[in-house]
């Protein structure tokens, strides 16, 4: 296989340490080799900078090792064209393995054009993904520390979760605080709730009849500030969010009009995917780097069982959740898609494939700039009138019935 690249060098990044390879000379003739080892400091980096420089280095390949390679990434994007190559898509043949071995090893793949780049999107979109990220593991965060504070209820016996359908709704948050001050009234804690709740007033009495101890209050108290806390944080970072977004409001509100696609996941989509769908040319390849596509095993002839692919678990995640919304959003294609697909191959899977038709949806209409056009919840029975027909005649002559079928007129 003949070269195609006649200046170009391979790291093999560490957290410490960068192990550079440079390859030069023409295609038709071996090229000379140079070895060069770093530190990570930001002054080594620049130093690593105006070496490849000085060579006239075109092109620099890399492994996407943990986060180590973004440093060097953010100081070589603006005067190299960058390959960031997939560590599983580039593993050397295991033996005598060393970072040298391993830097040449790049080199030379980068060298005959045999790296398939990652897709990094440029620094607005990699800021906006930043916050976005951040916002998921403060919503995370606060779940847990939701769940340890109704754990301590249950452990005083105060069963608020058996009455409320949100313990830390405005009612339940309302009582607890009582509770901490140590108002033992139950009658007047109960007189807080709000809304539908107050139909519930005597058991929410029951429910507050329980063990609190100065031990528990003491961890209430905790907890309830520590939630506060992440409450105002992810309050910050919406803000953030939605000043970082103001280049991108037209994608916005086009994500805005897909079924359970709300300002949450519309964000999280540009942050993930960008704005420009010229880095992905089909439909197919953003739906497996997401990973919401079917994996394929097939061997001799015979295709066996293929889990989904490993993709973007930020955005699988998002995606799942726009699904579990459109499932419930009446007169929509995606709700009848869904619970067809929940009958047969049962929730999570339909989830997953719900979640790859919103995605392809957003990616056609970012690509087009085209407003979304749902087909209706009617649409899968046009598209096989005699499937369904014949579905339910048998469903009626099971019953015991005599069915006759006789299309009206127009």
């Amino acid at each position: 296989m003949e070269p195609i690249i006649e200046r170009c060098c391979g790291l093999d990044v560490h957290q410490s340490k960068i192990v550079a390879c440079l390859l030069t000379g023409p295609a038709n003739q071996k090229a000379k080799k140079q070895i060069c080892s770093f530190s990570a400091f930001t002054r080594d980096l620049a130093a690593l900078r105006e070496w490849l420089l000085a060579e006239n280095v075109t092109h620099v390949g890399m492994e996407s090792t943990s986060i180590y390679w973004m440093g060097v990434y953010a100081v070589l994007e603006e005067n190299f064209e960058l390959v960031v190559g997939n560590a599983h898509h580039i593993k050397n043949v295991p033996g005598r393995k060393t970072d040298v071995s391993d830097a040449e090893w790049i080199a030379d793949l980068l060298r005959h054009g045999l790296i398939r780049s990652s897709f990094v999107p440029p620094q607005p979109i990699r800021d906006l993904r930043d916050l976005t990220r951040y916002r998921r593991a403060l919503v995370d965060s606060r779940s847990a520390e939701c769940n340890r504070l109704i754990k301590v209820l249950e452990m005083a016996n105060v069963k608020l979760a058996m009455v409320c359908s949100e313990v830390l709704g405005v009612s339940g948050t309302l009582m607890i605080r009582e509770l901490i001050k140590g108002n033992r009234d139950r009658r007047a804690i109960s007189e807080l709730a709000k809304g539908a709740l107050r139909n519930k007033k005597d058991q929410l009495e029951l429910a507050l009849d329980g063990r609190l101890s100065d031990h528990h209050r003491r961890l209430l108290e905790m907890q309830l500030a520590r939630i506060d806390r992440l409450d105002a944080d992810v309050e910050v970072l919406d803000k953030e969010i939605e000043e970082r977004l103001q280049p991108y409001q037209r994608e916005f509100h086009l994500l805005c009009q897909i079924p359970g696609v709300d300002g949450t996941v519309a964000a999280v989509m540009i942050a993930e995917l960008g704005a420009d769908m010229s880095v992905f040319p089909t439909e197919r390849q953003v739906a497996a780097w997401a990973g919401v596509s079917p994996g394929n095993n097939e061997s001799a002839g015979k295709r066996k069982g293929g889990r989904r692919r490993t993709g973007n678990v930020h955005l699988t995640t998002a995606l799942v959740l726009a699904a579990h919304c459109a499932a419930r959003q009446n007169g929509s294609y995606l709700k009848d898609k869904y619970w067809r697909l929940k009958a047969r191959r049962g929730a999570k899977r339909a989830a997953v494939a719900i979640g790859r038709k919103i995605l392809i949806a957003g990616y056609h209409m970012l690509k087009t700039g085209r407003d979304y056009r749902d087909l209706g919840d009617a649409f899968l029975d046009s598209i096989d009138e005699t499937m369904v027909c014949n579905n339910l005649v048998r469903r009626l002559e099971r019953l015991g019935y005599y069915v006759h079928l006789e299309k009206r007129a127009a």
